[in-house]
């Protein structure tokens, strides 16, 4: 299944910087992962904000929420989900 995503990062106050830098550091490797295994098929930036697009395929809705768990920065985040569905004039 198709899941278009927006994540918005909220960081942690009080953090020290070199903490959040390194949660940072472990988001990017697992973000990284979850796209070589294909199942972050999509990552778009939004100009202007701390928050991304994203689009994720996975195997249903259990398996997107347990994929969302793993990232070190969910903590931080409001996640906003839509599932997809093909439309029928999409080439």
């Amino acid at each position: 299944m198709l899941y278009h995503v927006r994540m918005d990062v909220h960081p942690p106050q009080g953090m020290a910087s070199a903490d959040f830098d390194r949660l940072k550091a472990e988001e990017k490797v697992r973000a990284e992962e979850l796209q070589r295994d294909g199942r972050w098929i999509h990552l778009w930036r939004i100009a202007g904000e701390y928050a991304n697009i994203s689009i994720f395929d996975v195997a249903d809705h259990d398996a997107l929420h347990a994929l969302l768990s793993t990232l070190p920065l969910f903590p931080f985040m409001t996640v906003r989900v839509t599932a997809l569905a093909r439309h029928p004039s999409a080439l």
